[in-house]
This record gives structure tokens, C-alpha cells and sequence, in this order.
């Protein structure tokens, strides 16, 4: 199916973030923020930023009821460009209109800064939001991660560390179009090499940002390299069709639903890599609509009701 006639018009006159410079890059990802922001309703919920976790910056969003879930939240960025702007809006929904408290986390970038640095930020962030949700008015027992791209690299090694670990007892994580495996071994890597937004070649770029010329590659860096996926969270896994992840993210979907994790997997035809962030297009409206309506009704009740790591 080709690429949906909405997002290609809308990506015909949005920059193109490459990874080659992260210097570049990240200029341009600035420039692609500001082309895709719409309007947030500020007054929705009380923002504040703060530096957590022995100096890890945090912006966290309080709804207006409380005691709510919780939800850890990592941008996107191919571990190299972005921050806490990347996810505003997006973060002021789910907190405003959706009754979720979010902490949305501004981890340290590569090359600077290669795996693990980024990785260990996060996910002492999350320690930090789950033994001081009191402080921020959420809920302890009904904690999540959350990202996309890298984000969701991010959230799915946090879970795995955390099961690992005996760490914060998650209840849910989503994975929109996450980073998984470095190897770029599949179909989808082969097939998109060009643009729009993300290709093959970006993601070349990212792990070798990322990984900082590392031979040996972990789970918590790579988490389709994890060989036991059972006793994590249930998840959300979105994966759009035009997207060299594509192929990463069904097989960890897949993988999670025969470890027994209870999953739900959404692949959209027609859609690219960071699709859900284009309103102009109604798959991009659909499918955020769709992860709001997931997080209420897998954030709505205290634990995990399929029994996953948080009754363990």
C-alpha cells in the first residue's frame, strides 16, 4: 500500500531530520517541532520542571484529579537530537483531558553522552516518579513507561531492567514505533532507504551515535536482544507500515504475546515512521486518539489486572 496521500502531503513541506550531524540534526528536529505544533490548552494542567534523581530534568504534568496514574514518558530523537519540547503538547493531553500525571524525561544525548548514559537517566527517573508519585499527585501502584522511536527503545529496556531488578512494579508500557534491534536484519530496514521522517540509513547513523563503536551489545540497549521477555507489563505496540522498524517492532509484539505478556499490536497501512504526530492527517488524529484511549483503559484500575510484573 503506498504511502497515505495526507502524511506525503503533509511531509512534502516538513524538514527532514537526518542523523549523519547530530549538530544538523538537531537543528533540524527543532525546526520539524515547530512545523508540526498545534495549539495545547496551557491551562489544563499544572506544569512544573524539576530535576529529579540526582539531576536527571524532568517536566512533570498534574492533572486536576488526583490521586491519578502515572506515566514516564521519553521523547523520541534517535537517541540524538530532542527534548522535553518534542513531547509537550502530547504530554499536556494526556494530562489535561486524559487525568494522567505524566513525567516527561529530558535524557542526555549521544554521542555526547552513548548508551548507557541516556538509559541509566531514565530509568532512575522512573524509580524517582514511582516513590515520590505522592509528591506530584499520582498514583504508586499504577505507574507506566512510555515513548516513541527511541522513547520507546527507552520505556521497553526501563521495563525489562526494572522486572530484572525487582525495581518499580510497571503496569503497563507503549511502544510506538520503537528502536529494538541494532542488527537491522529485517525486510522493512531493507526496503525504506529514503525518506520520509526515518530510513535505514538514519537508523545506521543512530546506532553508531548511540552505541559509541560498542561490540557488545545489551538487552537494555537493544531490547530485541533480551532472550526472556516474559513477567514485563502489558503493552501497546504501534508500528506503521512505511517504517524500517517496522519488522523489529512486529516480532517484539509477537515475541511478548508467546512469553505470555498480554499485548495489543496495531500495524497501520499506509502510514510512516512518527506519523501519529502529523494532525493534519486523519491517520495521524486516529492513531493518537487510539493511545489515549489505551492508556485510560490500561491505566484505569489499580495493578495489573492480566497479572504481569507488578504482581510479581
Amino acid at each position: 500500500m503506498p504511502l497515505d496521500a495526507e502524511l506525503a502531503a503533509a511531509l512534502g513541506g516538513m524538514p527532514y531530520v537526518g542523523l549523519a550531524d547530530p549538530v544538523r540534526a538537531r537543528a533540524a528536529m527543532n525546526d520539524l517541532v515547530r512545523a508540526l505544533a498545534r495549539p495545547a490548552g496551557e491551562g489544563r494542567a499544572v506544569v512544573e520542571d524539576r530535576l529529579v534523581a540526582g539531576g536527571v530534568p524532568v517536566r512533570i504534568y498534574r492533572p486536576r484529579e488526583t490521586p491519578a496514574p502515572v506515566l514516564v514518558y521519553f521523547h523520541g530523537g534517535g537517541f540524538v537530537t530532542g527534548g522535553l519540547e518534542n513531547e509537550h503538547e502530547r504530554c499536556l493531553r494526556f494530562a489535561g483531558e486524559d487525568g494522567i500525571a505524566v513525567v516527561s524525561v529530558d535524557y542526555r544525548l549521544a554521542p555526547e553522552h552513548p548508551f548507557p548514559v541516556g538509559f541509566e537517566d531514565c530509568y532512575a527517573a522512573t524509580v524517582w516518579a514511582h516513590e515520590h508519585a505522592e509528591e506530584f499527585g499520582g498514583d504508586a501502584e499504577r505507574v507506566a513507561v512510555g515513548g516513541g522511536s527511541a522513547g520507546g527503545a527507552l520505556a521497553a529496556a526501563v521495563a525489562l531492567r526494572a522486572r530484572d531488578e525487582g525495581g518499580p512494579p510497571l503496569v503497563f508500557q507503549m511502544l510506538l514505533y520503537p528502536v529494538l534491534d541494532d542488527r537491522m536484519a529485517t525486510p522493512s530496514m531493507r526496503a525504506f532507504t529514503e525518506p520520509p521522517l526515518f530510513n535505514s540509513g538514519d537508523v545506521r547513523h543512530m546506532w553508531r551515535h548511540y552505541l559509541g563503536g560498542r561490540a557488545d551489545v545489551p538487552a537494555y540497549a537493544a531490547p530485541a536482544r533480551a532472550e526472556d521477555l516474559s513477567g514485563l507489563p502489558r503493552a501497546y505496540v504501534l508500528v506503521p507500515e512505511h517504517d524500517p522498524l517496522r519488522d523489529e517492532g512486529l516480532a517484539y509484539a509477537h515475541r511478548l504475546i508467546v512469553s505470555g505478556v498480554p499485548t495489543e499490536l496495531h500495524h497501520v497501512p499506509g502510514a510512516c515512521h512518527g506519523f501519529d504526530g502529523i494532525m493534519s492527517a486523519r491517520l495521524g488524529r486516529l492513531a493518537f486518539e487510539e493511545e489515549r484511549a489505551v492508556l485510560r483503559r490500561c491505566l484505569s484500575g489499580r495493578g495489573s489486572p492480566e497479572g504481569g510484573h507488578a504482581n510479581r
